[in-house]
């Protein structure tokens, strides 16, 4: 990985590693680039990184080594977005988005890392946010680490995510706010469970259709806990069609009927607002059907 800068006149006589957490360095890449990276400032090597200072006008210039062991593999992606800094995918079904000990082939992973190889761009594979196996839509994708950290902090991720998610039963009212916290549960590997003793967990809902038996929701998460928009639902006697885990199989789809429709965030390179959106898939649409639901193109 190669980081290039320019110095302005706000940057004058700040230390590099002051200016670098600025950009989103993380302490992990700093220390790889202390170690195992170089550094220049105007074409000069730079021994001490940590001694050196940077002034206006001046060019900074990082390498910092990455390796992956994730093997590319020819899988067709649909990009909903690129530029140098940014991937975003439309991630199908029954693919996950990383390897796993059992599974090291066939993941988002394996295809973004192929796609960088055909491009020829020197890049590992960063994702933002994750969505699970069955769950289908857009996955934001960082090309660089620092990137990734200025993408995500401390306290949720810097981008909002909007999903359309067939819930069981009618609402009351026509959106709400669950705020509920979750664990994993006792003795599940797996399943989470909403409970006073877990992490903060919030996610606002709003209703798009609904028939007597069924709802088509909006659904905005503020924090991205494993499995939170299909605990969450459940939680409240509204669980996600299809959801073998929290709820039940279903002839009308064979996966849990949730799907990330849309992006929104600030560019954290350009400070320019993006919006990036994906269609549902074919099951999901053939599931309103069949169930007498409705989506309008503003959901």
């Amino acid at each position: 990985m190669i980081l290039e800068y320019r110095m302005d006149e706000c940057a004058d006589d700040i230390s590099v590693r002051s200016f670098l957490k600025r950009q989103g360095l993380s302490t992990h890449l700093w220390r790889r680039l202390k170690h195992q990276g170089t550094l220049s400032v105007n074409g000069e090597p730079i021994a001490r990184a940590t001694l050196a200072t940077l002034h206006a006008g001046d060019r900074l210039r990082c390498e910092i080594p990455e390796s992956s062991a994730i093997e590319p593999q020819d899988i067709p992606l649909d990009i909903r977005y690129e530029d140098e800094n940014l991937l975003v995918v439309n991630k199908p079904a029954q693919m996950l988005v990383h390897p796993i000990a059992k599974e090291q082939r066939g993941t988002l992973a394996n295809a973004v890392a192929y796609y960088y190889r055909t491009k020829k761009e020197p890049c590992v594979f960063h994702p933002a946010h994750r969505l699970d196996r069955n769950t289908t839509g857009l996955v934001l994708i960082a090309k660089q680490p620092h990137i990734q950290s200025l993408l995500t902090d401390g306290n949720g991720p810097r981008f909002h995510r909007t999903y359309l998610a067939i819930a069981h039963k009618p609402f009351h009212d026509e959106e709400g706010i669950i705020d509920a916290p979750l664990r994993r549960k006792p003795g599940s590997f797996i399943a989470q469970e909403t409970h006073d003793e877990g992490k903060p967990a919030v996610t606002r809902w709003r209703v798009l259709s609904q028939t007597d038996a069924f709802s088509l929701l909006a659904l905005r998460p503020a924090t991205g806990r494993t499995h939170q928009l299909r605990v969450h639902l459940a939680s409240i006697g509204h669980p996600i069609l299809g959801d073998d885990l929290y709820g039940e199989p279903s002839p009308a789809i064979r996966r849990q009927a949730l799907h990330a429709r849309r992006l929104d965030f600030t560019h954290p390179v350009t400070r320019k607002p993006l919006t990036v959106t994906a269609p549902p898939p074919e099951d999901f649409l053939r599931a309103l059907e069949s169930l007498g639901l409705s989506l309008s193109t503003e959901a």
